[in-house]
C-alpha cells in the first residue's frame, strides 16, 4: 500500500500535556505531538486523523468509525483506560488494521496497576518510554510496514 490513513487516539488527560506533570510527561503539548505526526504522514504521502477524549464512549466510536473509513492502522494511547478498559479493548478486537498502543513514560517504572495492559492485548506493537518520540516511532513503523 503506498499510501495508508492513520487514527491516532489520545487518551484522557492528554489535553494537558506540557503543564500536567511535565516531569513525567514532558513539555510538549499534544498540539505539539500532532504536528509532528502530521507533518511525517504527510512526507509519506500519509493521511492522519488525531483526536483526543476524556470520554471512552468517543474513542470506541472513533474506533468502530475506523472500522468502515479505509483507516490502516490506530496508534492509541488509551492513557488511564489502558488499565481498565475492556470496552476499548474490544473495539480494538473488531478492528482488522494494524494497532500500535504509545505510553510516554515507561509504566513499567510507575505504580504496580500500571504495568497491565488491556490494549496490549490487542496491539501488534507497543511503545512505552520515549516519550512523544513513541508515536513518531509507532507512525515510522507502519510506514515502513506499507
Amino acid at each position: 500500500m503506498s499510501v495508508g490513513k492513520v487514527l491516532v487516539l489520545h487518551g484522557p488527560n492528554l489535553n494537558l500535556l506540557g503543564t500536567r506533570q511535565p516531569e513525567i510527561y514532558g513539555h510538549e503539548t499534544l498540539a505539539d505531538i500532532d504536528d509532528a505526526l502530521r507533518a511525517q504522514a504527510a512526507d509519506h504521502g500519509w493521511a492522519i486523523d488525531c483526536r483526543q477524549s476524556n470520554h471512552e464512549g468517543e474513542l470506541i466510536d472513533a474506533i468502530h468509525a475506523a472500522r468502515l473509513d479505509g483507516t490502516a492502522a490506530i496508534i492509541i494511547n488509551p492513557a488511564a483506560y489502558t488499565h481498565t478498559s475492556v470496552a476499548i479493548l474490544d473495539a480494538l478486537n473488531a478492528f482488522d488494521g494494524r494497532v500500535i498502543e504509545v505510553h510516554l513514560s515507561n509504566v513499567h517504572k510507575r505504580e504496580s496497576f500500571r504495568h497491565h495492559s488491556y490494549v496490549s492485548l490487542r496491539a501488534d506493537g507497543v511503545i512505552a518510554g520515549l516519550g512523544s518520540r513513541g508515536y513518531r516511532a509507532a507512525l515510522e513503523a507502519l510506514i515502513a510496514a506499507g
